[in-house]
């Protein structure tokens, strides 16, 4: 039988994971690349959120605090598919994927430019235009300086534009991650 203290806290979470399960879950996705990750990733970023609840709960910023624990999920999950891609490699001999209509949607190619950026930059990219967040929100969700959000998302925004060409590359890049689903839940 639960107390009191642990109903509240339970309740609290309760509506926490309602208001920010979907963004978290878009966040996963656009960090990924993955859409059949991203619910697994969001679901084992609020599992941890809740076994440290009564210390999530007393930070400034709860959400940004969340963002942050997909993201590390996100880079971990990334660099462990490196790691099995390159056995994979010492095995078999990769071919070249060829898609028939690279002019199906922009989507495709901002998400294979978007998967070509090293993680810090892309996480920089996808939290300041699919999510609107403030350079200062994007800071505390990956723990870093506003300054190193501000080169990285400059830099990760030169890079796409050389992917994608000169020619309105910020507009593909927020118009191509709007269609991902909404955000949700924004917490400003």
């Amino acid at each position: 039988m639960g107390t009191v203290v642990d109903d509240a806290a339970s309740l609290e979470f309760h509506a926490f994971f309602e208001r920010h399960y979907a963004e978290l879950s878009r966040l996963a996705h656009l960090l990924t690349g993955e859409s059949d990750a991203a619910d697994d990733l969001a679901a084992d970023a609020l599992l941890a959120l809740w076994h440290r609840w009564d210390r999530v709960r007393a930070a400034d910023h709860p959400a940004a605090y969340a963002r942050g624990v997909v993201a590390n999920l996100a880079r971990t999950r990334i660099r462990s598919a490196v790691r099995e891609r390159r056995r994979i490699a010492l095995f078999w001999s990769q071919r070249e994927e060829k898609v028939e209509n690279p002019d199906v949607a922009g989507l495709v190619d901002v998400q294979e430019a978007l998967r070509r950026l090293p993680f810090r930059k892309r996480a920089c990219v996808v939290l300041r235009h699919a999510f609107d967040l403030s350079e200062k929100d994007t800071a505390l969700a990956l723990g870093v300086s506003v300054g190193t959000v501000k080169s990285q998302t400059s830099k990760g925004m030169a890079e796409l534009q050389r992917l994608l060409g000169p020619q309105n590359a910020p507009l593909k890049v927020h118009a191509a991650m709007a269609r991902t689903g909404d955000a949700g839940g924004r917490d400003r």
